[in-house]
């Protein structure tokens, strides 16, 4: 049996492997290995994250009205009542 955290080891224990050999040939080839796989790495997270595209706007003939309020009882302590949707059809 193999599983995804078993492959995701391997590919870890090899990529360490292939840095050893970087490092041992360089010390600052393989300093710079590190940092660009780092960056490149930090890049795709981000580029990922980000979503320019807006929210689609909602569908016409469709009103939706919020399903909780946040009511401050006393300062510092706030209470969600919570809404049932009621259909008036």
């Amino acid at each position: 049996m193999s599983s995804p955290a078993a492959g995701a080891c391997v590919l870890v224990v090899l990529g360490f492997g292939a840095l050893a050999v970087v490092y041992a040939v360089s010390p600052t080839a393989g300093v710079l290995t590190v940092w660009t796989v780092g960056g490149a790495a930090l890049w795709k997270s981000v580029r990922r994250a980000a979503n320019p595209a807006p929210p689609p706007p909602p569908e016409r003939g469709c009103e939706t009205k919020p399903q909780f309020t946040v009511t401050e009882d006393r300062p510092g302590h706030c209470t969600i009542l919570w809404h049932e949707e009621v259909n008036g059809s």
